[in-house]
């Protein structure tokens, strides 16, 4: 019998600089679970799941790079927050092919950060 694959319970990204990746995660309310800015390794909840930071071992390596998705109740009141944050998004929000309204955002290291909710 094979396995299914249900949910993810937590994704790593590796940051070159503990205190400002953990300051922008919660700054865009990202909720704090372990660790924080001087921490070798941090933990964010989100819903069930969680979004952890693991500090670089050695310089930056512009090699290292992320991609998650996060589901949001509303896209565009997050892109507000965002805005107001003094970030800088990729584009305005738009609606995908593939039934997804979403924008991108880089966090300081890079990783791509989506923001997008399932279009009914």
């Amino acid at each position: 019998m094979q396995t299914h694959l249900t949910s993810i319970s937590a994704v790593t990204l590796v940051v070159a600089d503990m205190s400002e990746a953990y300051r922008f995660y919660e700054s865009l309310g990202f909720e704090p679970n372990y660790g924080g800015e001087r921490a070798s390794f941090s933990s964010f909840k989100i819903g069930t799941s969680y979004l952890n930071l693991e500090l670089a071992k050695g310089p930056s390596n512009d090699a290292l790079w992320g991609r998650v998705i996060f589901y949001v109740d509303d896209v565009d009141v997050m892109h507000g927050h965002v805005l107001a944050l003094g970030l800088q998004p990729e584009a305005a929000p738009r609606d995908a092919e593939w039934h997804e309204r979403f924008f991108h955002l880089r966090d300081p290291d890079g990783n791509e950060l989506s923001f997008a909710k399932l279009l009914e």
